[in-house]
């Protein structure tokens, strides 16, 4: 079964599935030699001292664990083979790339209000000194209770599923009523799971609970500009990529 869902799929959806596979095992074997890639290759926020302009490419390649990568990559395979045969490799690879980017944005952006909130500034410098004692500084002045701003600093934001997401608002606006078996059970269509996926996303982001690592307002992001740009490219559907 596995071997005929690897040859059923296009080459731009098989080699984006290799090549975060790949990164993935890359992460475990350096992670045993005492190496973090994920800290390296992750997406900081532009004014921390860890953040690199290359992470802005390699952060959607890179998941936080097995169960992470496990569902992106099932939902890269199913959406993203059907919406490859659709589109095509050249303007499915773009897709993708522009959703992965367009998450990053909008959840690098919340960051920036949410900074601003604490600090009065989108990008302070921050020194640490002796961070577990409570030594934080921002521009050399000393900031109390700014655990939730140094955390941002510091924990840097990894996985595609900004570009999944993307995929399945795709998907349920292409393709509204195929159905999807949910948990292997339950039968949903793609448009009300692509609208289910949002709405939450859009609630857990605003809730914004302590303790949720998952950066939900990049999922929305990978949603929103996958939007816009399927209503560009019906605007000019004369124009082929």
């Amino acid at each position: 079964m596995f071997q005929n869902l690897f040859k059923n799929m296009g080459n731009v959806t098989k080699n984006l599935l290799i090549i975060n596979v790949l990164f993935f095992l890359a992460t475990v074997v350096m992670e045993a030699r005492g190496m973090d890639l994920v800290r390296t290759l992750g997406l900081y926020y532009p004014s921390s001292q860890y953040f690199a302009p290359y992470q802005i490419a390699t952060h959607f390649f890179m998941h936080g664990g097995f169960s992470h990568i496990l569902f992106n990559m099932f939902g890269l395979v199913i959406m993203g083979s059907h919406l490859e045969r659709y589109w095509g490799e050249k303007r499915f690879l773009i897709f993708y790339f522009v959703t992965a980017l367009g998450a990053a944005f909008l959840h690098t952006a919340v960051l920036g209000f949410e900074i601003y909130q604490e600090t009065g500034e989108l990008f302070p410098v921050l020194t640490i000194e002796n961070f577990e004692g409570g030594m934080v500084y921002f521009d050399t002045q000393l900031l109390q209770g700014a655990e939730k701003v140094v955390s941002t600093y510091m924990i840097p934001t990894v996985g595609a599923s900004g570009a999944i997401y993307g995929l399945i608002l795709a998907f349920g606006y292409l393709f509204p009523n195929t159905e999807f078996m949910l948990y292997f059970a339950i039968p949903v269509k793609a448009k009300w799971l692509a609208v289910g996926l949002a709405v939450y996303a859009l609630y857990s982001g605003y809730q914004n609970s302590a303790g949720d690592s998952v950066a939900h307002f990049a999922h929305l992001g990978g949603m929103l500009f996958g939007f816009i740009l399927i209503k560009i490219w019906q605007r000019n559907s004369n124009q082929f990529y």
